[in-house]
């Protein structure tokens, strides 16, 4: 038993013992690079911060720009809706026969004004005598004619306008076949 107890009370010879300043000097350089680190990693967040709101920007200002377009583009579609009216009771009044040179004259003088305004915006879809397109054209009427091709407009009722690829109004058309 005796040599048990001798065992267990001793002490390993091994054990070194750190003095405090080995120990400060150990420390500092674990804090050291801890620091390093902290600041690394706050940098990149920063970096992270300036380059989301770099793209955010230049998002806003290509969306503002796009809708700067969009805003053109809705008004000058309105005010040509706002002249069809107007083109419309000028073709009617030149259908109309009358025994007056100068009355007729100035409604053509004025039609052909407004139908230069109306190609200034935007331009009338070509209908007579085209193949029949339900993008641009409106079919109100339909008849059999063996002579004409087969979806031939005929007949064109009331002109349709369109702005690049935006149509403003539909081509109301007769169509044959």
């Amino acid at each position: 038993m005796s040599k048990k107890n001798n065992d267990q009370n001793q002490v390993p010879e091994e054990t070194k013992e750190e003095t405090p300043e080995e120990v400060t000097e150990a420390s500092q350089e674990k804090q050291e690079p801890s620091q390093e680190e902290a600041l690394q990693q706050a940098l990149r967040e920063q970096e992270d911060k300036y380059l989301r709101l770099l793209a955010e920007y230049d998002n806003y200002r290509k969306r503002s720009q796009k809708e700067k377009e969009n805003a053109w583009t809705t008004a000058r579609a309105d005010t040509i809706k706002e002249l069809l009216p107007v083109y419309d009771n000028l073709e009617r009044a030149l259908k109309q026969e009358t025994a007056d040179e100068a009355y007729a004259k100035g409604v053509q003088m004025t039609m052909t004004q407004l139908k230069t305004v109306l190609e200034k915006l935007g331009e009338e879809i070509p209908a007579q005598g085209e193949s029949f397109d339900p993008n641009v054209h409106n079919a109100v009427m339909h008849m059999e004619d063996e002579a004409l091709g087969e979806n031939t407009v005929v007949e064109v009722f009331q002109a349709g306008f369109k702005m690049g690829e935006k149509v403003i109004r539909h081509a109301m058309v007769k169509v044959a076949n």
